[in-house]
C-alpha cells in the first residue's frame, strides 16, 4: 500500500525539498525532459518541484500523483486552462489513452511500492505507456549499511524559516526492517503559525533494494534493454556510488 502524505507534508514540501533536492538532481532530470521529442509524464509530480520548470520551459509535460493534497498544491501554482496535465492516479494502474516519449518517477517512487507484485506492475504500466523508442527513468538510494542497522534518530534534516518570521523544523528517525527489506520513516514537523506552535508527525515506510534485486526487477518486466547508473552525472555504478538512477529503454 502506498502511503499517501498529509496536508502539513504538502504545505511544507517546496520550503524543505528545494533546499535538500534541487542542487542533487534537478539539472539531471530538466535535462533529460528538454531531450524528449514528444510527450513527457512525471509519475509523483508532487508540488512540482521538476514539472514547473519543465512546463515553463515549453516541455509537453503531464503528470500524476496518489497525493490529492500535493495535487491541489500544484494547481493553485498554474493557469487553469493547464489543469488538465494533472490527475489522481497510481503508477501501479494508471491510464492514459496517448503513449509518452519519456516517464520519468523521480526521487524514490518506487521505494514507495513494498510489494514486488506491484513494482511488476508499476514497470510494465509504464513500459505500456512508452512509445517505441521512449524511456523511463526512476532512482532509489543505494542502502548505507550502517544506516540499515542502526538506523536513525530525531535526526534534523531542515531547520528555517518557511515564511518570513515564521520557524520550520523538521526531525527524521529510521527504524528499518532488513529482514523485509523496509526502512519505517518517522517524520516530524514543527512550525510556528503565528503566536501559536504547531506539530505534526507520521510514518512512510519504504521499500530498499540492491543492484542485481534492480536488474532482476527490470529483467522481470517487459523491458530488455536498460543500464544503471551510480549519480545523476551518469558514472557508472563504483563504490563510491551513492545513487541507483535506472534508465530503460524501450526498443
Amino acid at each position: 500500500m502506498i502511503t499517501i502524505y498529509p496536508a502539513s507534508f504538502a504545505r511544507f514540501y517546496d520550503t524543505i525539498y528545494h533546499n535538500l533536492r534541487d542542487t542533487v538532481d534537478n539539472e539531471f532530470f530538466q535535462e533529460q525532459i528538454s531531450r524528449a521529442k514528444g510527450k513527457v509524464l512525471e509519475v509523483g509530480t508532487g508540488t512540482g518541484r521538476l514539472f514547473l520548470n519543465a512546463l515553463k520551459g515549453g516541455a509537453d509535460i503531464y503528470g500524476l500523483d496518489i497525493s490529492e493534497s500535493m495535487l491541489d498544491v500544484l494547481l493553485a501554482k498554474i493557469d487553469q486552462e493547464q489543469h488538465f496535465r494533472l490527475s489522481h492516479q497510481n503508477i501501479v494502474d494508471f491510464s492514459y489513452d496517448f503513449k509518452f516519449d519519456l516517464i520519468l518517477a523521480p526521487f524514490r517512487v518506487i521505494m514507495h511500492l513494498p510489494d514486488k507484485e506491484d513494482q511488476i506492475k508499476a514497470v510494465d504500466n509504464v513500459y505500456d505507456h512508452l512509445s517505441n523508442g521512449g524511456r523511463f527513468i526512476f532512482d532509489t538510494f543505494v542502502p548505507d549499511l550502517r544506516q540499515l542497522i542502526t538506523g536513525l534518530k530525531d535526526q534534523v534534516d531542515f531547520e528555517g524559516e518557511y515564511i518570513p518570521g515564521q520557524k520550520l523544523k523538521r526531525t527524521v528517525s529510521t527504524r528499518p526492517d532488513l529482514m523485509n527489506q523496509i526502512i519505517n520513516v518517522s517524520f516530524k514537523l514543527d512550525w510556528e503559525e503565528g503566536n501559536e506552535k504547531k506539530h505534526d508527525e507520521w510514518d512512510v515506510p519504504l521499500r530498499f533494494f540492491f543492484r542485481y534485486e534492480l536488474e532482476h526487477l527490470v529483467e522481470r518486466s517487459k523491458f530488455k534493454h536498460y543500464k544503471i547508473f551510480g549519480d545523476y552525472k551518469e558514472t557508472e555504478l563504483n563504490s563510491e556510488s551513492k545513487e541507483f538512477v535506472v534508465v530503460c529503454y524501450k526498443y
